[in-house]
């Protein structure tokens, strides 16, 4: 009695728990969580199968709807927290003008991170940004893959949008020419800053500079880029050297460094939508995306 008891109070705590997790979900946006199994290496050549978590999201009907990734950034301290990634007040900008959002918890960070860090670049004195570029490429493609099955998008219109790292390797990604790829994003992107030790000066800039070369050769479809003047990761005489160098490559993207937003403008994604929201909204209207809001 007191075994059945203990059994069914487990079963009460996990019944619980699951529905306090499905309460949390936006259902206004139709938000929904699954994973997949992707294989990628790491700076040292290891290779291994990890869990990425894919939170969607999208407008009410069949479709179909443009698809977006949505690619996340790396806490210098923290890649636990939080368990997955989810930016609903911005998700909810493209959800109104038509995007069915996918947005993944890359392999190392949130509630399945672990010791495999495939996004580690090195120690300041020995960078290489290759390894992560390639790795989150990878993972972001295989996102792209299980979004095109899905029955309410259009898999020939495909937008890329990230954040810091995750702006980095949505150009990485760009570079690679995905079918149905029209435009990307990239907010703030970069690697290797540290806004305490380093305020605005990341590791070997140079590197960086030489692998956003390497992606303006190959990359086809137009960008944009959004940089703020007090960006305690990555300072202006950075990101235009980045952006100069995307461009004499060959690829095109439209440079905005805009002015200093709060104490650090590189939290200008997470916490300035009304700021980057109408230079967005061109953009998109420039590629033939929805230029007003949906109605809801």
């Amino acid at each position: 009695m007191r075994h059945s008891a203990i059994l069914f109070a487990a079963w009460l705590f996990t019944a619980c728990a699951a529905n306090a997790d499905a309460q949390q979900l936006a259902m206004d946006i139709n938000e929904s969580v699954t994973s997949i199994d992707v294989t990628v290496k790491d700076l040292y050549g290891k290779e291994e199968t990890g869990k990425v978590v894919i939170t969607q999201f999208k407008p009410d009907g069949p479709g179909p709807f443009p698809i977006m990734i949505l690619n996340h950034g790396r806490s210098p301290t923290n890649r636990n927290d939080p368990p997955r990634m989810r930016y609903t007040r911005q998700v909810r900008y493209f959800i109104e003008r038509g995007f069915a959002v996918f947005e993944p918890t890359r392999i190392g960070y949130g509630q399945y991170s672990t010791q495999f860090d495939p996004e580690d670049s090195g120690g300041c004195s020995g960078k290489d940004y290759a390894p992560m570029a390639k790795a989150a490429s990878t993972e972001i493609l295989a996102v792209l893959a299980y979004a095109r099955q899905q029955s309410y998008v259009d898999p020939q219109r495909v937008l890329l949008v990230g954040q810091s790292v995750g702006g980095y390797s949505t150009v990485a990604t760009a570079a690679l020419a995905p079918a149905g790829l029209v435009g990307a994003i990239n907010f703030a992107g970069g690697s290797g800053g540290d806004p305490v030790s380093r305020p605005g000066n990341p590791c070997q800039p140079q590197l960086l500079e030489d692998m956003y070369a390497r992606f303006g050769k190959t990359t086809k479809v137009p960008m944009l880029w959004i940089y703020t003047e007090n960006d305690l990761y990555f300072a202006p005489v950075h990101s235009k050297a980045w952006h100069a160098a995307f461009e004499k490559a060959g690829g095109t993207a439209d440079y905005h460094l805009l002015p200093p937003f709060g104490k650090n403008g590189h939290l200008l994604f997470s916490n300035g939508m009304e700021i980057w929201s109408p230079i967005v909204s061109a953009f998109l209207e420039k590629l033939g995306f929805a230029g007003q809001p949906l109605k809801r």
